[in-house]
C-alpha cells in the first residue's frame, strides 16, 4: 500500500493515483501537475474521498474484528503447562529483556500443581505471598491468571473438603490487600477497570461464604477409629501434626482427645520443630509449679517468629543454566552432575529470585 499521509521524515516525495496507476512525484512535479489535477472531473474527486472513507471504514472494523476477538478470548481462561523455564537476568543478543516474576508465575504449570497434594501447600503459601506485597508487580495477564488458578484451588478444597483453614487464611490476605489496592487504581497498580476488581472482591467474598457452610461429611465407619487406638499410637499421631492449631481442634472432638493434647511433650516437641533455641529462651513462659508453658509459648513464638515451611515437593533452581522446574521433571541441563547444580526453592526463594 503507498504512503498516503505526510511525514516530515520523506524525501518530499508524495504518491499520486493516476489513470495508469500510483506514481511517485516530487515537490516540483506536484507544482507543474497542479494545472493538470486541478482540470480532473468531479467524479474522480469524489472516488477518491469514497476510496479513503472504506479505508477508515475497514481500519476501524479490523480494530472491532481484533477487540472482539480478545473479549471473547478473555472469557475462557488459558493456562500455561511448561514444566520448567528459563531465568534470564539480562539482556543478550539472542533474547532481549528479562524473565519477570509475572511471567514465570503465567508459564510455570501450577493448574495441575494444585491437583497434586505434595505439591499444593506450596502453591497455596506462594498465592499467599504474592496477595501480601507482589500483586501489583505481576502484569495485566499474570494477575488474570492469579485469578483464575485461585478459583481452581477454591474449587478444589469445596470439592474435597480438605485444606479449608489455608485457604480461608488466603481469602481474607487477598481481600485485605485488594481493599486498599483498589483505592489506587489508574496509579498503575492494579492493571484493569475497577468493575473487574470490584466483581472479581464479590467472588472472594461468595468464596469466603462457601467455605464458612461447608460442612465436612462424616466418614463411615469401616474399621477401628482413633479412640479405639492405644494412648501410645494417639500420641504417636499426633506428633505428626506440625499446626498447633490442628491440636486444639483435634482435641475438641471428645474430653479423651482434649486431655491428650495438652502434653506437655507435644507442644514441647512443636515448638523445637518450628523455632531456633535462642527463640524459645527469649520467650520462656514458666507456671506457678515451675514448669515450662510449653503450649502457650508455642502461640506466643508463632506472633513473633515466621513458622518453619516444610513441604513434600518443591520448585527446584538449576544454578548451572538458570532453569526453574518441578522436581520429577527432566530439564536440558549440560552440567557433568545436574544433580550438584540444582537446589529447592521455596516459595519466598521463588518470589526472591526475580527481584534483580
Amino acid at each position: 500500500m503507498p504512503f498516503l499521509g505526510q511525514d516530515w521524515r520523506s524525501p518530499g516525495q508524495s504518491w499520486v493515483k493516476t489513470e495508469d496507476g500510483w506514481k511517485k512525484t516530487t515537490k516540483d512535479d506536484n507544482e507543474t501537475n497542479n494545472n493538470v489535477l486541478e482540470r480532473k472531473s468531479y467524479c474522480k474527486e469524489e472516488l477518491d474521498k469514497e476510496n479513503l472513507i472504506l479505508s477508515i471504514n475497514y481500519d476501524v472494523a479490523a480494530k472491532k474484528r481484533k477487540k472482539d476477538l480478545l473479549n471473547n478470548n478473555t472469557k475462557i481462561p488459558y493456562f500455561h503447562k511448561d514444566k520448567w523455564i528459563y531465568v534470564h537476568k539480562g539482556s543478550t543478543k539472542e533474547r532481549h529483556g528479562y524473565c519477570t516474576l509475572g511471567e514465570a508465575f503465567n508459564r510455570l504449570d501450577f493448574c495441575s500443581a494444585i491437583k497434586d497434594t505434595r505439591r499444593f501447600n506450596y502453591v497455596v503459601r506462594l498465592l499467599e505471598l504474592i496477595a501480601k506485597s507482589q500483586l501489583p508487580s505481576l502484569s495485566g495477564v499474570a494477575q488474570k491468571n492469579y485469578m483464575n488458578i485461585l478459583e481452581r484451588v477454591v474449587q478444589k478444597v469445596l470439592d474435597d473438603q480438605q485444606n479449608v483453614r489455608p485457604i480461608k487464611e488466603l481469602l481474607q490476605t487477598l481481600y485485605a490487600s485488594l481493599c486498599s489496592l483498589v483505592q489506587d487504581m489508574g496509579k498503575s497498580v492494579l492493571v484493569g477497570n475497577i468493575n473487574i476488581w470490584v466483581h472479581r472482591m464479590e467472588n472472594i467474598l461468595q468464596w469466603q461464604q462457601q467455605l464458612d457452610n461447608i460442612q465436612i461429611n462424616r466418614p463411615k465407619n469401616t474399621g477401628m477409629t482413633l479412640l479405639e487406638l492405644p494412648v501410645s499410637l494417639q500420641l504417636n499421631i499426633m506428633q505428626r501434626l506440625s499446626d498447633g492449631r490442628d491440636l486444639v481442634s483435634l482435641g475438641q472432638v471428645c474430653p479423651d482427645l482434649s486431655v491428650l493434647t495438652e502434653d506437655r511433650l507435644l507442644w514441647k516437641k512443636l515448638c523445637q520443630y518450628h523455632f531456633t533455641d535462642r527463640q524459645i529462651r527469649k520467650r520462656l513462659m514458666v507456671s506457678d509449679k515451675g514448669q515450662l508453658e510449653w503450649k502457650k509459648m508455642y502461640f506466643k513464638l508463632c506472633r513473633c517468629y515466621p513458622h518453619k515451611e516444610q513441604y513434600s515437593d518443591t520448585l527446584q533452581f538449576c544454578t548451572h543454566c538458570h532453569i526453574l522446574f518441578w522436581k520429577d521433571t527432566d530439564h536440558p541441563c549440560t552440567a557433568n552432575n545436574p544433580e550438584s547444580c540444582c537446589k529447592a526453592v521455596s516459595p519466598q526463594g521463588f518470589i526472591n529470585l526475580f527481584k534483580f
